[in-house]
Parts: C-alpha cells; sequence; structure tokens
C-alpha cells in the first residue's frame, strides 16, 4: 500500500496538469520529447501569453510582490470609445496588415491568411506547411511598403523542416493576387536554426523602418540559459534584413566572429509586439516577462536586453531566476508591468479620429482581456489607462489606412473603434 504522501503528490500533479496553455486547442503535431531540453525549460512552463486569466481583475494581493513603473492604471476616464465588430470567426487573430481603407490581411493562428474586403474574409490559398504546435503557427504579417506595384507581403509562422526534430520560427515573402486570392513565389527568408519541441517562445512580430529595413523578433523558445544571450544563436533576438532576405552590411555583428549576422539586438525572452515610433524613428518593442517584468524596450543596433541575465520578473512558481535587475552592459526597459499583463500587439495611435489619445501607444492585454493605453513623454510613461474593458485576450493592434483603430480579439474576431453615439 502506497503512503498518504503519494496520494498527495499525485492530486497536486493532476491540478497542474489541468491548467494547461490555451493555444494547445490548436495543436496539430503532438511531437516527441525535446532531446536536448535545458534546465530551466522547465520552470516556464506555464506561460500567462497563452493561459486565460481566471479573473478579469488582477489580484491586489499581486502589487505586493512588485510595483509597475505605471502610475495609473485605472479605467479610462474619458470613456468615449467603443468598438464595433468588423469581421468574425477568427479564433486568434494574430496579425494585421492594411492594404487600402477598406482591404486588408489577417492572420488565423491556427493556419489561415484570410483577405478582408468591405467587412467579409477571403481565404487565401498557397500557403507553406506550418509547424503545429502550443504558442507555434501562423503568426504576424505585414505588407512591402511599396505593395501596389509588387504586391509582395512578408510573414512569419513556427517552421519544422523535413526529416529534422522540432521547430522555430520562420520569416517568408510572397506574391498577393488578391483576385484569384492566391500567394505565389512564396520563398522563406530565414528560419531559426536551433529546433526544439518546446511549444513556446516562437514570437513573433515583423515591423518596416523609415529606410525599409525588416525587422523579426524570435523569442527564446523556452531555453533561455541558452539562446537569448548567445551571438551564435537565433532565439531571443530582434533580426534585420533587407527585404530580399539577405542582411544589412551595417548590422551590428556582421563583422563578428562566430556571430549570426542577422542579429540587431539580444537578451530578449518573447517579443509579441513591435512598431517603428514616427516620431523617433526608432523601432520599439514590448516583450513577455515571466512572472512579472513584461518590458517595453526600445531597440538599438548591437545592445543586449539583459534575459534573463537581469529580470524584473520570477519563475512561474514564484521561485527566484536572478535578483538582479541592473548589470553593466545591458539595457534596462523604458516601462515594465509587474505584475505582467501578458502584452500582445502594439500601436501608437496617430491619427486624428482620436483626439487626445494621438501619440498614446496601445498595448493589448492577453492576461486581462483589456486594450493598454500608455502616455509617454521623454521616454518614460506618466499614465495608463484601461480601453474596452472586459473584452477578450487581445492579440492584435494595427491604424488602417482609414485613420480607425483595429483590434483582434481571441474567440471574436477583428474590431473597430469608435466613438461613443
Amino acid at each position: 500500500m502506497k503512503p498518504p504522501l503519494y496520494y498527495l503528490l499525485m492530486a497536486i500533479v493532476l491540478v497542474l496538469m489541468s491548467c494547461s496553455d490555451k493555444d494547445e486547442e490548436s495543436t496539430v503535431v503532438t511531437p516527441p520529447p525535446d532531446p536536448n531540453p535545458t534546465p530551466s525549460a522547465t520552470s516556464e512552463s506555464k506561460s500567462e501569453e497563452t493561459t486565460p486569466p481566471s479573473n478579469p481583475n488582477p489580484d491586489p494581493s499581486a502589487t505586493d510582490e512588485s510595483k509597475s513603473e505605471t502610475q495609473d492604471n485605472t479605467p479610462s476616464s474619458n470613456q468615449s470609445y467603443t468598438h464595433q465588430l468588423v469581421v468574425d470567426g477568427i479564433d486568434i487573430p494574430w496579425g494585421m496588415a492594411f492594404i487600402s481603407e477598406n482591404e486588408f490581411l489577417v492572420t488565423e493562428k491556427s493556419g489561415t491568411l484570410y483577405y478582408v474586403e468591405n467587412e467579409k474574409k477571403f481565404s487565401i490559398g498557397g500557403l507553406p506547411l506550418i509547424y503545429h504546435i502550443g504558442q507555434g503557427g501562423l503568426l504576424d504579417i505585414e505588407v512591402d511598403p511599396n505593395f501596389s506595384e509588387n504586391q509582395l507581403i512578408y510573414f512569419s509562422l513556427s517552421f519544422s523542416p523535413e526529416n529534422e526534430n522540432g521547430g522555430n520560427t520562420a520569416l517568408y515573402s510572397a506574391r498577393i493576387d488578391l483576385e484569384s486570392k492566391q500567394l505565389s513565389n512564396v520563398k522563406q527568408l530565414f528560419r531559426g536554426k536551433e529546433n526544439t519541441t518546446r511549444e513556446v517562445h516562437f514570437g513573433s512580430r515583423i515591423a518596416f523602418d523609415s529606410e525599409g529595413y525588416l525587422y523579426l523578433t524570435i523569442g527564446d523558445r523556452g531555453q533561455r540559459d541558452v539562446n537569448p544571450q548567445s551571438l551564435n544563436r537565433d532565439g531571443g533576438k530582434v533580426h534585420r534584413f533587407n527585404r530580399d532576405g539577405s542582411i544589412p552590411g551595417d548590422n551590428p555583428f556582421v563583422n563578428h566572429e562566430n556571430a549570426n549576422p542577422s542579429i540587431f539586438s539580444y537578451g530578449h525572452r518573447n517579443p509579441q509586439g513591435m512598431l517603428l515610433n514616427p516620431l523617433t524613428d526608432d523601432i520599439w518593442i514590448h516583450e513577455h516577462g515571466p512572472r512579472g517584468g513584461d518590458e517595453i524596450n526600445i531597440i538599438e543596433a548591437g545592445n543586449n536586453y539583459g534575459w534573463p541575465k537581469i529580470t524584473y520578473g520570477k519563475n512561474y512558481n514564484g521561485s527566484t531566476i536572478t535578483n538582479l535587475t541592473h548589470m553593466d552592459g545591458m539595457e534596462q526597459p523604458l516601462h515594465h508591468w509587474t505584475p505582467s499583463i501578458a502584452p500582445s500587439g502594439f500601436e501608437m495611435v496617430t491619427s486624428e479620429r482620436y483626439g487626445h489619445w494621438k501619440n498614446h501607444f496601445l498595448v493589448g492585454s492577453l492576461k486581462f482581456s483589456y486594450l493598454e493605453r500608455l502616455v509617454i513623454e521623454n521616454n518614460k510613461v506618466i499614465a495608463t489607462h484601461r480601453e474596452l474593458n472586459n473584452i477578450g485576450r487581445v492579440r492584435s493592434i494595427e491604424q488602417g489606412l482609414d485613420g480607425y483603430i483595429y483590434v483582434g480579439v481571441e474567440s471574436l474576431g477583428v474590431v473597430r473603434i469608435v466613438p461613443k453615439e
């Protein structure tokens, strides 16, 4: 007969197993165990990036652990906006890219690319094979700056090479024919080389800077002790390319021995928001921390953003990752959320349609199901406001060419923010 302690431990294991990631509902491939797991990986298995909240409101006691830099985190004092459903039937609208005032593309994480015209969606054929696993799938999308002339699009997805175990994030370009609803000339421009069967931290966001260079984020793939701080590994990085996938000659590690030349910055955990700040001409990202320590960072060439050597977060089980939040040669975040909000999607309001919102930043919260509006002055967050409270898990945010803000919400679809009547 087994001792009572055995049955207690088994009960605890069953409870933990019931707290699986939400994104596992779309998993198609069931991989074998990772042949080379990292010791730290198990402590990160319960990622807030994909775990829906049990309570739509943060536990007030959580703030006792560590205070956020945010000075205000209350509902907007001016509730003058609401939302309209633009397109439904998209479970996880990961990324959006606008073609015209009434046309845009949206990715469904489970593997469908949609073309939306006048609020009607059409599926696009010709996508490459996708490695459906955990947080992986069809991820972000952007259109070429010269789309009207070349009809080129760029998209990221989780990819597993043939006859290889595991996968990583990959970047593609393709030409899209909106009449036939078909992709052609599909090219893989880049893929993370260090495959793993870990189901987490693919990133991934795509953005262009003002000179037309293409940026891609890749998360640490759940291998925090080997990827983010290693310049010869692709995970935990922001990468920079020419639009054909070649490497710009002024990338910071082009002439660095044993470094991957596409790397632009490193020391990242899992960036799922990226934009070009048109006022400063800088690339900004936000990234998931573990339990606490979600960050906004301004990306500069060659900089080290610290993960996991420094962090404001801790492991999901409450244990310490490091006691350090500062270290020489590592950048401090512009802002961090502690406790975490699980950020996804990132946009700066430049439209005149939203009055006092102009030049504010918008970040989606997967954990608490709202849109966070940040007021930033001199690279410091002076206030935040909750918008669209309890709308659902906000996955993506884009300002359309019509000046309206569009928000991708899990299990809802894409909505447009409009003034209340």
